[in-house]
């Protein structure tokens, strides 16, 4: 090639960029998964350090006793790190020794008890303002062991709503707030009508369970707001997961029927008997045969839907459907909440706004082999007054 042509196809190639370093919190992880009398413990390390005695030490860690377990089955592979090392995967299968304690099911009991109780005395605490301090959540699927299971959801789950809460004094340095709300965005349980029953092996709560944690993480989040403001709203709509019939695959009652709402509507039965504590709550779920809700909040129309009825990267289109029905609420709405897809996303039309909280989960398996990703997950928080809201934050 001459020096000619070599100039006239010299192209501006970025620089080289050099491998990063290792990161143990992300190159290097494990995973503990207990059945019955079984147990696998599936490490990640450096070459030499995927041993028998780290695998006993990682069960130790996450709340087993070694000593009641003994080593059945051990495979090793080889894998290459991002940086181009070269790191080793473990997979050790451990039984049950005869004679100790069978836990096939998460202790439900330790479960409930990590949604605490309040003193809700403090009523001259509630403060009333012109803005709305909105809290969206969504895809819990309590029950499901994908990722850290039912305990990590939960635990990540109550966490996030109190630090939630923390930030409202931040966000009233700024913002006059005297409105707390809610959004439930379906798929609160994992249930057993996904995929034709499919997921029942992989649900180790009963659905009475699931319902009973998605419950209580509502109470709990009555509970953590009927103090601090003057109104407090509380909304939920149905997800795929909560639906609560399907026959053969499909769903054959009202599209309202659903666990997702019907949680809210027990948690509204319970306030309503104390209407000294809880007389600043409302509750908003779906009219008969509906699957959204609206709630005004500060002047702002805050609608809510899971996300299944529309494809993905498709909202604007159906919100434009809905609205141009104008018998229907969303014909108002200037924010959309939604759920279903599992990652934070928001997108603007104009003066409207659409946003997505990631999931609570904190992964899809089934996801994770097909695509390679894990979750993010979280919920979000934002302050709105009159078809404007300019905060957004995830808090995790």
């Amino acid at each position: 090639m001459s020096a000619l042509e070599k100039a006239f196809l010299a192209k501006p190639v970025g620089p080289a960029i050099p491998p990063r370093l290792t990161n143990p919190s992300k190159d290097f992880t494990s995973k503990l998964e207990v059945k019955g009398e079984e147990a696998v413990a599936e490490l990640r390390r450096p070459i030499g350090e995927t041993t028998s005695t780290a695998a006993r030490t990682y069960l130790e860690e996450q709340g087993l006793n070694p000593d009641d377990w003994e080593q059945t089955g051990y495979r090793r592979s080889e894998w290459t790190m991002p940086n181009g090392n070269t790191g080793e995967s473990a997979r050790f299968v451990f039984r049950r020794r005869e004679g100790t304690a069978t836990a096939e099911r998460p202790p439900i009991d330790d479960l409930l008890a990590a949604v605490n109780t309040y003193d809700l005395g403090g009523e001259n605490r509630r403060r009333d303002g012109s803005w709305t301090y909105v809290i969206a959540l969504g895809d819990m699927q309590f029950g499901k062991i994908d990722g850290d299971g039912v305990e990590g959801t939960l635990k990540r789950t109550v966490t996030g709503l109190n630090r939630a809460m923390v930030l409202l004094e931040a966000y009233r340095l700024r913002f006059d707030i005297g409105h707390v709300h809610f959004g439930f965005l379906g798929d609160h349980v994992e249930g057993f009508v996904s995929q034709g029953g499919a997921n029942t092996w992989r649900t180790p709560l009963t659905l009475t369970e699931q319902i009973r944690l998605t419950r209580r993480v509502m109470l709990h989040s009555m509970c953590l707001a009927a103090p601090e403001v003057s109104r407090v709203t509380m909304a939920a709509v149905p997800g795929n997961h909560g639906e609560a019939v399907r026959i053969n695959g499909k769903g054959l009652t009202r599209y309202d029927d659903s666990h997702d709402t019907e949680s809210l509507i027990a948690v509204k039965d319970a306030a309503d008997l104390a209407p000294d504590k809880f007389g600043n709550v409302e509750f908003f779920v779906p009219d008969t045969d509906e699957l959204t809700v609206v709630v005004d909040c500060s002047g702002t129309v805050a609608a809510h839907a899971h996300g299944h009825q529309w494809r993905p990267g498709k909202h604007f289109d159906w919100w434009r459907g809905q609205a141009f029905n104008k018998e229907s609420a969303m014909h108002q709405a200037d924010l959309l909440l939604a759920g279903h897809l599992h990652h934070e996303f928001i997108d603007t039309d104009g003066p409207r706004t659409f946003v997505q909280p990631p999931a609570m989960e904190s992964e899809s398996t089934w996801w994770r082999h097909a695509k390679g990703t894990t979750g993010a997950p979280g919920l979000m928080v934002m302050v709105t007054k009159d078809g404007e809201t300019p905060v957004k934050e995830v808090v995790r």
